[in-house]
């Protein structure tokens, strides 16, 4: 809608209520749960980690024993469809000249080692292995061995960073409280890079939705751009449609859609002036905006090369050396 002054009449349209959401693609955002999040908790340190852990342990209920229905080998198959197509949408994006993040650069470049953690998670679960693990009875986590959910706890609030130091005093800690068996000592490494694997899949969806939203952005500026040189007035026609077809945008796709028009100066100028006044609608600046989308890529990328280290990590360590410290038995 145009009102009588030439502006466009959106004011009312309530253009981005979820501004401040750093990462979604537009409608899969609306669906995607908490279980879709990247697994990014409060960082803790090594005494804070101690603490965590035997608070975990007084938490957890072991369900009865008995045949349970294997969840965790479908999901590291889901992992990996999901983590084949972040590579291939990245790899698409540099043949079309568009720019990657620097996240999607760490996935770009150590996608051979995922492919080989992936390969050998498969290699060392086994069904009956897997099966024969004490599984949990809480509702969060119904149905998943113990061992998985302390590497999930591990690994959210380390941001996916895994030491031998940490881990020996989180599972020390653990079984200060509630010993695990033999068998979960030396399921570890496997749930940890389970666990690994999980997030990566977790970050590597957001980037790749982040990189979706700002092509999509890139489109829209050059719809603008095209109209500006044949009917300049029509611009904010391409402006409606736009708040048709996008009514909750994400953080990225805004802005892309300032940093471009920022770039045309004067010939999108009253696209720039719209954007400017939606933004500050939402108490917000396009600076505070960039910065948002900065900090958002930069967590992505630390929780990538986090858990790009630790992948490494777990093929260097001596895993019986480990079970023997920590075995209460």
């Amino acid at each position: 809608m145009i009102t009588s002054d030439g502006k466009v009449g959106l004011a009312r349209a309530r253009w981005w209520p979820v501004l401040r959401r750093s990462h979604s693609d537009g409608d899969a955002a609306k669906q995607r749960s908490a279980d879709e999040e990247p697994l990014r908790a409060e960082l803790f340190s090594v005494s804070q980690l101690e603490q965590h852990a035997r608070v975990l342990a007084g938490l957890h209920e072991v369900g009865p024993s008995g045949r349970k229905q294997d969840r965790l080998l479908p999901r590291l198959a889901a992992n990996e469809e999901v983590l084949a197509e972040a590579y291939s949408s990245i790899t698409e994006a540099l043949k079309d000249g568009r720019g990657i993040t620097p996240a999607a650069e760490w996935l770009l470049d150590n996608y051979h080692l995922i492919e080989e953690q992936i390969r050998t998670a498969r290699r060392h679960l086994p069904g009956r292995y897997n099966r024969e693990l004490p599984r949990l009875a809480n509702p969060s986590s119904l149905g998943h061995p113990r061992v998985y959910d302390i590497a999930i706890e591990l690994i959210s609030h380390a941001d996916g960073r895994i030491d031998v130091q940490g881990l020996r005093a989180f599972v020390a800690a653990y079984q200060a409280v509630t010993p695990l068996r033999l068998g979960e000592l030396w399921a570890i490494p496997i749930m940890l890079r389970l666990a690994l694997l999980e997030n990566l899949r977790r970050v590597s969806a957001t980037v790749t939705a982040g990189q979706r939203e700002r092509a999509r952005a890139g489109q829209w500026v050059d719809r603008m751009i095209e109209i500006a040189a044949k009917e300049p007035p029509n611009v904010v026609l391409v402006l409606a449609d736009l708040v048709k077809e996008t009514p909750t945008p994400t953080t990225a796709f805004v802005a892309e859609l300032a940093g471009r028009l920022q770039a045309r100066g004067p010939t999108l100028g009253i696209a720039m002036s719209w954007l400017e006044h939606r933004i500050a609608e939402q108490g917000q600046t396009i600076d505070q905006l960039f910065q948002l989308t900065s900090q958002s890529q930069a967590a992505a990328q630390v929780s990538i090369g986090n858990s790009i280290g630790s992948l490494r990590f777990l093929g260097a360590t001596d895993w019986r050396e480990f079970v023997e410290g920590v075995s209460v038995v």
